[in-house]
């Protein structure tokens, strides 16, 4: 029995693997879902604690999220837009209108931007204690 010849096709299997890989890769990029974006609802009102903009340690900040994007207020009053980061979406926000990243935490309590700033959530006031109980008579 006679080989069939090759010489026409000499890497067929080399380009073949090369389609699959491609088609693979293009699934795999259109089928990101909103589990790889943000996993944690930052909305709500921070207080900066460390290296605030013109000394302002204590002042509130504030954010709202509105799907992938945020709005943001800093300390002295200077709003911003941002967005998940590009290359790592679950974890950073880019901050646009301030030109910088920024890193939250899991939980969404603390989110720390490039130039050193660190933001923490305010949770406001404990609540009142309860009451004493009252005596029968």
């Amino acid at each position: 029995m006679r080989q069939p010849n090759r010489t026409n096709y000499p890497n067929s299997g080399v380009m073949f693997m090369r389609r699959i890989s491609l088609a693979i890769g293009l699934v795999a990029a259109f089928a990101v879902t909103g589990a790889s974006a943000q996993s944690v609802n930052l909305t709500g009102t921070y207080k900066c604690i460390q290296n605030c903009r013109m000394g302002l340690v204590n002042y509130l900040a504030y954010v709202t999220q509105n799907g992938p994007d945020l709005n943001l207020l800093n300390e002295a009053g200077e709003p911003a837009r941002a967005w998940p980061d590009w290359f790592a979406p679950a974890t950073r926000i880019w901050i646009e209108g301030w030109n910088e990243g920024a890193v939250y935490s899991p939980d969404g309590m603390l989110i720390q931007f490039d130039n050193g700033t660190i933001w923490q959530r305010d949770l406001g006031p404990p609540p009142p204690p309860p009451p004493p109980p009252r005596r029968r008579r």
